[in-house]
């Protein structure tokens, strides 16, 4: 099963930009948004030190991963690769 997991925060602007996209690309894979105000811990155990980070995992092994605003077709040319 393939599956994004999205680290954002509110106060960060190219979280804000990217939003919207990950809202969308969950209409073709599960994303599950990470909020590190709440859940730091989880994200330094993934390695995440800027948000946005993207992480695609597949059968509960990381694949990729992106820092930063994406447009929709390059988050799905990511997803894709």
């Amino acid at each position: 099963m393939r599956k994004l997991f999205y680290f954002t925060a509110p106060w960060c602007q190219p979280c804000q930009v990217l939003g919207p996209i990950m809202d969308q690309v969950a209409g073709q894979i599960p994303v599950e948004k990470v909020n590190i105000d709440y859940e730091m811990d989880r994200a330094r155990t993934v390695n995440v030190s800027s948000v946005p980070t993207v992480i695609l995992v597949e059968n509960g092994q990381e694949v990729r991963r992106f820092v930063g605003a994406r447009s929709y077709e390059q988050v799905m040319q990511f997803i894709n690769g």
